[in-house]
């Protein structure tokens, strides 16, 4: 069971270390080729950013944020996830349901995980003070319902992922002649792990709960 709960998240680990090297593969680097694809799409207005949060395209601000590894190297990974992000990017300007439909989401339901890991922490103190059954499993039931909000976010946001990835990222380095010929395919699996990235997450997810479940079942 635990083997696959993890198993996922070292699956894309494994793809994403595997391709970070050589950095100088292609002569442009993650920054540049985001760059270059944004303004292939008319989104000059979209800036290129550095982050340490993970890659990611701000819907709000309207930035695609790229890891130092990614934003200043030329590996087959680097330019990849680049375009995957920018990807999302171009989903935002094409008014893409399920992007809109995700953001909200996340804003409603993003912090209910904190929440949610606060409720638990609670439980057993409101065991001690009201010394009803019934008042600890109703803190215990919140908590958890709370947690299990990041499992909602993450399954929705694979169809997302998916179209980013494969509708939207491998037809712009195809089309803008990015990727040596010889590369594409490995550029498709290091595609399909950053989308299965939310699979992870979301089994991280459980793995919590099921965490916490065995915690406060002592």
């Amino acid at each position: 069971m635990l083997a696959v709960l993890i198993g996922p998240g070292l699956w894309v680990k494994t793809v994403m270390n595997r391709y970070a090297r050589p950095e100088d593969r292609y002569p442009q680097t993650g920054r540049e080729v985001a760059r270059q694809l944004l303004d292939a799409n008319g989104l000059s207005r979209v800036k290129v950013e550095e982050t340490n949060a993970g890659d990611h395209y701000d819907p709000i601000e309207k930035v695609v944020r790229l890891l130092p590894q990614h934003l200043g190297s030329g590996s087959l990974a680097a330019v990849t996830i680049a375009a995957h992000e920018v990807g999302h990017a171009v989903q935002d300007a094409r008014n893409y349901p399920p992007l809109k439909w995700r953001t909200r989401l996340v804003r409603w339901l993003g912090p209910m995980e904190k929440i949610g890991a606060g409720i638990l922490m609670s439980t057993p103190l409101v065991l001690a003070l009201t010394r009803h059954p019934l008042a600890g499993l109703l803190t215990f039931a919140g908590g958890m319902l709370a947690l299990g909000s990041g499992v909602v976010i993450h399954l929705v946001t694979l169809p997302t992922e998916f179209d980013a990835s494969f509708k939207r990222a491998m037809p712009m380095l195809e089309s803008e002649s990015v990727l040596y010929r010889s590369d594409a395919r490995h550029a498709r699996k290091l595609l399909r792990a950053a989308a299965m990235t939310y699979v992870s997450a979301s089994l991280m997810s459980l793995l919590n709960i099921a965490r916490w479940w065995a915690i406060l079942r002592r």
